[in-house]
């Protein structure tokens, strides 16, 4: 259920008829809510409301975009929508775990907020674990991407252009039977749920994801950032994902909580 900031209660279904609906998948590594911050601090996008649900650990905390002393002390939760109209961009942030068994709940609200609210198609940003590629999976670039077919008719030839590769279906018994292949996304969260659910309902959904692994994992948003803006051009980069850039130093704008992604330093005390 959405929320609007400036409502003090009660749900709404705003119009965000033709925009793009950005959002995480919490998966392996946290890289795509870490490309999605961002995504949010480069493009200065503001903050509209929130994203109601029961399906997701509750959790409060300091406005992790705070630019300045007076808008630190904002608060942010669990699910929080941001908006910026003039690039049809909206963007939902989730900043915790999903509770057990809440991934399907979770998945029906959502595709229900996307019909409502007009959105013209969704864009999930994943990943997924690296240690479980198959052979196939091990070759070229560690970047894939999936399209609903609804969404396939509409751009599957420009991913064609930008030389995408296309997330590779595994066989379902591997040694026993090869022929049978199937989706799997290990590490991928609510991923293949929420692309299978899409699909079946007729929504426009692309999924990027990035294999990785767990640990310092700021290098993998950074390509996968990269990877979404080739495609939606969000802001003007000459980065390149052709060779995996991660630089930092490229036009995106880290947020201030990033400072704290590994808690703070050792106290002098211990010494």
């Amino acid at each position: 259920m959405f929320i609007p900031c400036d409502r003090g209660g009660g749900s709404a279904a705003p119009d965000f008829k033709g925009f793009t609906l950005l959002m995480p998948a919490v998966s392996v590594g946290n890289v795509g809510q870490l490309a999605i911050d961002l995504v949010i601090s480069t493009l200065d996008m503001t903050k509209v409301g929130y994203f109601y649900t029961d399906c997701l650990v509750p959790m409060v905390g300091n406005n992790p975009y705070a630019t300045a002393e007076e808008n630190s002390v904002e608060l942010s939760i669990n699910a929080e929508v941001y908006s910026l109209p003039s690039k049809k961009l909206v963007v939902l942030q989730i900043r915790s775990p999903f509770i057990k068994n809440k991934y399907r709940p979770f998945c029906e609200t959502l595709l229900s907020w996307v019909k409502s609210s007009k959105c013209a198609r969704v864009v999930l940003l994943s990943s997924s674990h690296a240690y479980q590629r198959d052979d196939e999976q091990l070759l070229g670039t560690p970047l894939r991407y999936l399209l609903t077919p609804d969404l396939e008719k509409a751009v599957g030839g420009h991913m064609k252009e930008l030389n995408w590769k296309e997330m590779e279906k595994v066989a379902a018994y591997p040694g026993i039977n090869d022929t049978d292949k199937v989706l799997h996304i290990p590490g991928g969260g609510i991923t293949k749920l929420l692309f299978t659910e899409s699909c079946s309902e007729g929504i426009q959904m692309a999924v990027l994801l990035k294999f990785c692994s767990e640990g310092d994992n700021i290098p993998d948003a950074f390509v996968l950032v990269n990877y979404l803006n080739e495609w939606l051009q969000l802001i003007k980069s000459e980065v390149s994902t052709s060779n995996n850039s991660s630089d930092p130093s490229s036009q995106w704008k880290i947020p201030s909580s990033w400072r704290l992604l590994f808690g703070n330093g050792l106290p002098p005390a211990l010494f």
